[in-house]
């Protein structure tokens, strides 16, 4: 059972890190094109345009400072919050909204994504259940 802990705890941290790296690729390009922040659209979130660029950075920078504390055993219950953001964020926006898939295309990758962010919920569940390793002595 620990071996499978261990698995879905680094599931984890490697989903939500491949996920703020690429909010924080697509914040920033928005940003820095300038013309691209007013057509930054994305159907699953609340917001567009400029909000939605500065959303994605902050949010993308509080997913990977909460990874690396999670990963050095530091403060994981930032970890599990950004999952647990990320995973409601996800169901919300595929199931509970009014965004509507065009036939046939997208669905599989929604709910790919759906099942990723909360089974990866589970392991940052995991990370913060993990007991920290005992402090080396110097």
């Amino acid at each position: 059972m620990g071996a499978l802990k261990a698995l879905l705890r680094w599931f984890s941290y490697l989903f939500h890190g491949l996920l703020a790296l690429f909010l924080l690729l697509v914040s920033a390009v928005a940003l820095a094109s300038g013309s691209g922040v007013a057509a930054l659209h994305l159907d699953a979130m609340p917001w567009s345009g400029a909000t939605l660029a500065w959303i994605l950075l902050a949010a993308s920078l509080f997913g990977l400072i909460a990874l690396l504390l999670a990963i050095t055993r530091r403060v994981s219950a930032l970890f599990f919050l950004w999952s647990l953001i990320v995973a409601a964020m996800l169901l919300k926006g595929y199931v509970f909204s009014s965004f509507r898939f065009a036939p046939g295309v997208g669905v599989r990758t929604a709910v790919y994504l759906i099942l990723g962010s909360w089974l990866a919920l589970l392991g940052a569940w995991f990370a913060v259940r993990s007991p920290r390793p005992p402090a080396i002595a110097d």
